[in-house]
């Protein structure tokens, strides 16, 4: 039996569910598919499904083959025929039945920040797919991507894990490069991430962009002229949109740490719901990242 719904302002919310029909979420994941790549991306919407049940979640890949790792525009293709199906089993089936209207399904890239070279790919996608889908912005910026990347500092030993607990690391920095890649535009929307990311580590946080010769190592010149001695990489990336040797050689050219991509991160996933709520109109239990009463 239901436990009967507690009264008064302090309940706890009703647990939200994807309406019924509902467009599918559809993770546009760029770069080079891998099986890492692709363990990454079930957990990212894995994620998302415990968040939202009932979630139609899908994952289309930019530089996919139709075979092992499907491309966007098959994976929406096919949400696509799966739809027109149902609705003609319904008539045959003689069962009142409206005909399917409004988005197939919503794509979110799975990037921190823009890219509008890979952006465009994305788009270009949805547009081969020739059904009607919706397009959300990336990730970020968001305090919860400031959260996850104190959270991959602290795992490679590189900031404190919680300053209230006021305890030193000795390896940690003093000054964080934050490493974008995307361009300009990334780089500033990197900086928003990053002016959060010093508030938390109380120490100067400086975007740079992986893909523009020479802006790693400026930004570094300009946080150790500024009087910082020990400087960390944190890369502003889920992980598949870049090799992971540039990240390496970028660390190595200013002779500094790097901490880990921010990968499957829990708030990841909880952000891309979020994108696909915001785009259908679904009101969220509570403000992202707000505190449980």
């Amino acid at each position: 039996m239901p436990r009967p719904r507690q009264p008064g302002r302090h309940r706890r919310p009703e647990p939200l569910a994807a309406p019924e029909g509902a467009p599918a979420l559809v993770l546009a994941v760029p770069g080079a598919p891998s099986a890492a790549t692709r363990g990454l991306a079930e957990e990212i919407v894995s994620i998302a499904r415990s968040e939202l049940p009932g979630l139609d979640a899908r994952i289309g890949y930019v530089d996919g083959d139709d075979t092992e790792f499907p491309t966007l525009q098959a994976v929406l293709a096919h949400a696509a025929d799966e739809r027109t199906a149902r609705y003609e089993q319904a008539l045959a089936a003689g069962v009142e039945a409206t005909e399917p209207e409004g988005p197939v399904g919503v794509v979110v890239p799975l990037l921190a920040g823009p890219d509008a070279a890979l952006l465009r790919q994305v788009r270009q996608a949805v547009m081969d797919s020739r059904v009607a889908a919706e397009l959300t912005d990336v990730l970020g910026p968001h305090p919860l991507l400031a959260e996850a990347l104190h959270v991959r500092l602290s795992e490679a030993g590189l900031a404190r894990a919680d300053r209230a607990r006021l305890f030193t690391v000795a390896t940690a920095a003093d000054g964080i490069v934050l490493a974008s890649v995307g361009g300009e535009e990334a780089v500033q929307a990197a900086g928003i991430t990053g002016m959060l990311l010093a508030a938390r580590l109380a120490v100067p946080v400086m975007a740079a962009a992986l893909d523009q010769e020479g802006s790693v190592a400026s930004v570094a010149e300009q946080l150790r002229s500024a009087g910082s001695q020990q400087l960390a990489l944190a890369p502003y990336l889920i992980g598949p949109e870049i090799d992971a040797a540039l990240i390496e050689a970028a660390a190595a050219e200013v002779d500094c740490s790097a901490a880990e991509p921010l990968g499957a991160y829990p708030a990841i996933g909880k952000l891309a719901l979020a994108k696909y709520t915001t785009a259908l109109g679904i009101a969220p239990q509570q403000p992202l990242g707000a505190p449980v009463r």
